[in-house]
């Protein structure tokens, strides 16, 4: 029955398999960059479609040249089946000869295909070199037909391994260091300076674990290891059961130096540490067993072995960019040398010299080589910083032919010669420098590691003869550090020879009784218990339970990761579970940092899932990161690292992501595309994301609770409102001619948008349409600006900019500052900012703050998330990526949509080219942004039904309004009660970009018109009505408007959001009642107990209480803004006509709230002007003084708790709310030793601060003792520099 059942699905799947599958590809090159379009009159969909580069799929730059398509598939593609056919080729423009590396052009059409699974998804794609050299010409790909068949399609089946306990889960554990590679020894001494109380314990069950001193594997499949690896070791005395004096421990250790070449250098990128654990409980460890040899005469003698040398020193990253780090600088000292000695040198075969290194020049520069006198050739650096490039280093190394020198004696002598041609601003750095030769396979007065390369490429047997073997007591062969075995030198025998099976280059030690590597002890030796594989999966009764989200952080953050953590098991339902980087570093990378441990352990949680639907959703890395694992950047914060390519040279391709941590499948883990396969072999980057991830970017906790605190505020009750129905873009101007698909892209996402989200107030700022003003600075656009501030201020769901930017800002009108980003006041009504674009958020150097980082730090408003860049990514190809992500972003087909990291997730995984992996999500990836629910409903006008003629909304005519509240369904909700928002619309408004730079185009686009009514009724079941008088400011030709709805649920986190496009406004009433009455107006400052003349802070609230018998005009007509004019400054109004909303239920009563800024100390004067529906106005005045105390002075300076354990607060009360202070406190012994001190900034919205806190540690991390402590808290204004200070005690217990 067996057989016939396989038979079956093999004949059904037959077909299947040997299907062939073609497409026919069309590569868009674009049209000439020079020839462009200047009419006002092109068509959208000819710029954004039509004859325009396709950046998402096709690069052609100095860093690579590549085409690469995809789609969805229904099965994993057969590699090695792939055809290309049908190839039309094209002549190449100048331009496009211009920006391709010829270097990288082949002789012939080179293409492979591949497949990938995301989550539940088969992506299949092709990659072609769109240029080839064909009879000396270069020519380009057109187009060509891809054929392809079906392989074996078990490859999307995860990876799983039983859950289990960890080894550390039970048993007393003690950790230790290794330093050199090599067989290390363990004495009874050491072992009780660990801890171990020797007297009591079995030495047969003494058991060393560990994975080294290597990074782990990048590739998926490479990780086995999902635990402490236990390695073989030998007691020496064990058999009497005890361990004496004399006994001791013999095992293989690795450190972290010694050639990687998945990571191309001698250094382990993560970690200089490399940690081993040592247990004598439970049963007998794993032991080294006799070597056993093959039986046949050998075929090969070797007598020699391949010694390799280096140095390497990791100081330096000259561009802040990617994982490959460099040291001995060449500026002030140009030339260095370097030896290296290689006892028993073999001189009649050839050595292999390596030298890698950059620069960083103006002009082309070089490095002169010599080996023992022998100058070789130089190895050559390009200039960078060229204008359009994204290259700020080059890097280059020597040939591997050049690097092929004569042996001579033992010591190999190595120097370098940098010349900065001239140019004295050039510096040169070095990567490292090897040298790989050839010696007599004899034991000098040391342990001896060796291999025989030449082995891996020779059959049948070869006998291994090593000389001088008196000293030497056995010899191991560590191929396999799971599974050691060894040669005994029994009679202490001067030569000692061993047969091996040829095929592979084995890796053996020569064990020297008098050469043993000590190992180091750590503070606080002691490892606790923990078992992080046998609990992720328990939930609060004990069984299992899916885990839907994952919070990784560092322990000192782990109290506001919980706090997000129970706010999302509370709120949002998710099984969620925190866990520090310092416990998944322990379990799955033998103690020290990497980037893979973090991985495996999200492998883990994902393959080991109930079923593929309740796999894990949501990983959020709570932490800052950076450029530096090491600490060695000034300030560093690299508290839960990312992912970084090996190349370090280019702002667009030398990226971080955390992408790394997302991609699920055994065939991944080859982002950035230098990932080595298990042939060796280079992988390219064909990762698609699993998860998705999101990253809290906080490296302290008083910052890591304001950014929780944001999220938790995100959905409170105070956050609703009618915000969450505006949706704000921004288009950079047009300073190129083809930069104007930046405004004709953003006009029609503007307008798709609006199509399938119709409730959405889609308000448009193109920058070219405002007028351009020159500056000493350059060309500014302050209206811009001022818009962009009062859109967020309002209220906007979503801020969406395309265009050019940077680390300070957007555009190079910098209508969007760092300064903007800190100091925006939207509490409860935080945006979430798309802004794909050059490194806007490039959050990995410590030394340099974005403003993506201030914008989402702010407290008292800004962004709750970003979706941003964090390198170069090049405007048009930021543009399609946008277009991408839109779809998923807004939910497009849903009433709920996905959360914005999903929705990346989803976006990323329909582009095929690496470029996504700069895009980052920046917040809480399970927090979903505020779109209100479907549907609120317009059922009359004036009585009227809206589906007959209800009547034309005219000037000065009163008009009442009803409606519902209903379902996605159109079912109306009768239980609902609560209160509405609606907001009148006047018809869209056609306007024009002005041309500001003289590119001669000119954009026609339209957008939302002027607000004639924003006011609020009470909803009772499900039914609203309200009522408002038609500003006289409408335009008066009979056109459609627009109301849309918001509703808010009393008592209850619930809200809906509807719009009517079918109302028609124009004309007006020629019977409307006479009124000449200007409205009243009463103001106040920061609440309403306020009387003029008193005094406020120096940024209070004006608040604008206004009424009029027919109600207040927000509709911007000529000259009749609702404005406010501070000191008499009518230059300068201050227009509020959006911050203005009607009572509920009383369209005659509203309020103005608006917030001032940084004023001056002393006496202020305001002026407000507001304008009735009639344009009768009225004018009231307010004086207020802002308090400005010369003297700073703190108060009731404390710590709590105290006495304490692990953590306080510094507390004291300041007279300088709303302005940044320098604090420092400094922590002393009785005896006046400082131990502790602590510097930060601090910026409080009342007298209180708390945001310093401590851990009891001292200043280089290590806990200190019990007792009293004295600390001082001195506090300096940044404004005046007056400082004051004061002392306080403190108990640690």
């Amino acid at each position: 029955m067996m057989k016939k059942t396989i038979l079956l699905i093999s004949f059904i799947l037959l077909p299947f398999l040997l299907l062939a599958q073609t497409k026919n590809i069309t590569i868009q090159w674009g049209t000439d960059a020079n020839k462009t379009a200047a009419v006002s009159s092109m068509k959208k969909a000819n710029v954004s479609k039509e004859n325009t580069f396709d950046n998402l799929r096709l690069q052609i730059d100095e860093e690579g040249l590549l085409f690469t398509d995809q789609w969805e598939d229904t099965g994993f593609a057969d590699e090695n089946s792939v055809e290309i056919s049908n190839v039309s080729y094209g002549s190449l423009t100048s331009g496009e000869l211009q920006k391709i590396n010829k270097e990288l052009v082949p002789d012939e059409l080179e293409y492979s295909i591949n497949s990938g699974k995301a989550r539940d998804k088969i992506y299949t794609s092709v990659s072609i070199s769109p240029v080839v050299k064909r009879n000396g010409q270069y020519r380009k790909v057109n187009s060509f037909t891809v054929s392809y068949k079906k392989g074996p399609q078990n490859r999307g089946a995860p990876f799983q391994m039983p859950i289990t306990n960890s080894v550390l889960a039970n048993g007393d554990w003690f950790k230790f260091k290794v330093e050199e590679t090599g067989i290390q020894r363990i004495d009874k001494s050491f072992l009780e300076d660990l801890g171990i109380n020797t007297d009591d314990i079995n030495p047969r069950n003494i058991k060393v674990y560990g994975h080294g001193g290597k990074p782990l594997p990048l590739y998926n499949a490479l990780n086995t290891e999902f635990d402490l690896p236990e390695t073989p070791i030998k007691v020496i005395g064990e058999d009497d059961g005890s361990f004496d004096n004399g006994d001791y421990i013999l095992f293989y250790g690795t450190s972290t130096k010694g050639y990687d070449p998945e990571n191309e250098t001698n250094l382990n990128p993560y970690s200089d540490e490399s940690f081993y654990y040592v247990t004598a409980d439970g049963g007998p460890g794993k032991r080294v067993q006799d070597m056993v040899e093959p039986t046949g005469a050998p075929t090969t003698t070797i007598t020699t072995f391949q010694d390799y040398k280096f140095h390497e020193v990791d100081e330096y990253s000259p561009g802040k960019l990617g994982r490959r780090w460099f040291g001995n600088r060449f500026d002030i000292e140009s030339e260095q040398t370097y030896e290296f000695a290689f006892p028993n040198i073999v001189s009649s075969v050839p050595m292999q010299v390596k030298v890698r290194a950059a620069a960083v020049s103006e002009t082309s520069t070089s490095l002169a080589v010599s080996v023992n006198g022998t100058s070789l050739n130089p190895i050559q650096f390009s200039a960078v910083g060229n204008s359009g490039s994204s290259i700020v280093l080059s890097v280059s190394e020597l040939s591997q032919q050049s690097g092929q020198v004569p042996a001579g004696g033992e010591t190999v002598t190595v120097d370098l010669a940098y010349s900065n041609s001239g140019n004295p601003s050039s510096v040169g750095y070095l990567d490292y420098v090897s040298v790989e030769a050839t010696r007599q396979l004899s034991v000098t007065d040391k342990q001896l590691a060796f291999q025989y390369k030449q082995a891996s490429n020779l059959s049948g047997i070869g006998e291994y003869q090593v000389s001088n073997t008196a000293q030497i007591s056995e010899i191991w062969d560590v191929t396999d550090p799971n599974f050691i075995s060894a040669k005994q030198n029994e009679n202490n025998a001067s030569t000692l020879a061993f047969k091996a099976m040829m095929g592979t280059a084995r890796k053996y030690v020569a064990v020297h009784i008098g050469n043993y590597y000590t190992p180091v002890k750590v503070n606080n030796p002691r490892v606790f218990n923990q078992d992080l594989k046998g609990s992720v999966f328990k939930g609060g009764s004990g069984n299992f339970q899916d885990v839907d989200y994952l919070i990784v952080t560092a322990p000192f953050l782990l109290q506001p990761a919980l706090r997000l953590a129970n706010y999302h098991k509370n709120n949002s339902g998710l099984n969620v579970k925190v866990v520090t980087t310092d416990k998944i570093y322990e379990e799955f990378s033998s103690g020290k940092q990497d980037i893979g441990a973090i991985r495996n352990f999200v492998r883990y949680i994902y393959n080991n899932a109930s079923s593929a639907d309740n796999r894990i959703k949501y990983l959020c890395l709570f932490g800052d990161a950076s450029v530096d694992y090491k600490n060695r950047i000034s300030g560093n914060n690299n508290i839960v690292p990312t992912f970084h390519t090996l190349s370090s040279t280019s702002e667009s391709s030398s990226f971080m992501s955390d992408d790394f941590f997302g991609n699920m499948d055994e065939n991944e883990g080859t982002i950035g595309g230098n990932t080595l396969g298990p042939d060796g072999d280079s992988l390219s980057d064909t990762d698609r994301l699993d998860i998705a991830v999101g990253r809290i970017i906080a490296d302290e906790v008083s910052l890591a609770n304001t950014l929780v605190d944001k999220i938790i505020a995100y959905s409170s009750k105070e956050s609703y409102g009618n915000w969450r129905n505006n949706f704000m873009l921004i288009s950079d101007d047009v300073d190129e001619a083809w930069e104007k698909r930046l405004e004709v892209e953003l006009d029609a996402l503007g307008d798709e948008i609006s199509a399938e989200k119709p409730f959405i107030n889609v308000k448009k700022i193109h920058i070219d349409a405002y007028q351009q003003q020159t500056s000493s600075g350059g060309e500014r656009y302050p209206q811009v600006n001022e818009d962009i501030k009062n859109n967020i201020e309002v209220g906007a769901l979503i801020v969406n900019y395309f265009g050019h930017g940077g680390e300070d800002g957007l555009a190079s009108e910098y209508i969007y500052t760092k300064n903007l980003g800190s100091s925006l006041k939207n509490k409860n009504r935080y945006t979430c900012i798309v802004t794909i674009t050059c490194q806007f958020t490039k959050f990995d150097n410590p030394q340099r703050i974005t403003a993506g980082e201030l914008t989402y730090w702010n407290k008292e408003g800004g962004a709750i998330s970003l979706v941003t860049t964090t390198r170069s990514i090049g405007v048009i190809a930021g543009v399609n990526f946008n277009k991408s992500l839109a779809e998923h972003l807004f939910g497009y087909g849903l009433n709920v949509p996905e959360t914005p990291a999903e929705a990346l997730r989803l976006a990323k995984n329909d582009i095929g080219r690496n470029l996504r992996r700069v895009v980052f999500y920046i917040g809480d990836p399970a927090m979903h942004l505020a779109f209100p629910k479907q549907n609120v409903e317009l059922t009359t006008i004036n009585g009227v039904p809206i589906n007959q003629t209800p009547p034309v909304l005219k000037a000065l005519s009163k008009v009442k309004m009803e409606g519902r509240v209903v379902d996605e369904n159109g079912t109306p909700l009768s239980n609902y009660s609560g209160v509405l928002s609606a907001k009148v619309f006047d018809k869209r408004v056609q306007r024009q970009t002005l041309d500001n730079d003289n590119q001669g185009f000119v954009l026609d686009f339209t957008t939302l018109g002027e607000s004639l009514f924003n006011g609020q009724a009470t909803v009772t079941n499900g039914n609203f009505e309200f009522e408002f008088v038609v500003p006289r400011d409408i335009q008066i030709p009979v056109g459609t408007g627009r109301v849309n709805f918001y509703a808010e649920k009393d008592n209850a986190l619930d809200d809906q959001a509807g719009v009517d496009l079918s109302v028609q406004i124009g004309g007006i009433n020629e019977n409307a009642p006479e009124d000449n009455q200007g409205p009243t107006i009463n103001l106040f400052m920061n609440d309403e107990s306020f009387v003029s003349g008193g005094v406020t802070n120096d940024s209070p609230i004006l608040i604008a209480k206004l009424e009029d018998e027919n109600g207040i005009n927000t509709a911007s007509g000529i000259g009749h803004d609702m404005i406010a004019i501070l000191d008499g400054d009518e230059a300068n109004p201050i227009v509020v006509n959006d911050y203005y909303q009607a009572e509920v239920d009383d369209y005659t009563k509203g309020t103005t709230n608006y917030q001032l800024r940084d004023l001056e100390k002393g006496l202020h004067t305001l002026t407000f002007k507001a304008w009735d529906v009639y344009n009768n106005s009225a004018t009231a005045e307010i004086q207020f003084i802002v308090a400005g105390d010369d003297e700073l002075k703190i108060t009731k300076v404390l710590n709590y708790p105290n006495p304490f354990v692990n953590y306080t607060e510094f507390w004291f009360n300041h007279n300088r709310p709303f302005e940044p202070l320098e604090v420092q406190v400094q922590v002393f012994t009785v005896t006046g030793k400082v131990v502790w001190t602590k510097n930060q900034i601090i910026n409080t919205d009342g007298f209180l601060s708390r945001d310093i806190v401590w851990d009891g540690r001292d200043d280089f991390g290590d806990k200190i003792g019990k007792g009293v402590y004295v600390y001082k808290i001195t506090v300096k204004s940044t404004l005046t520099n007056k400082q004051t200070e004061k002392f306080e005690k403190l108990v640690i217990l």
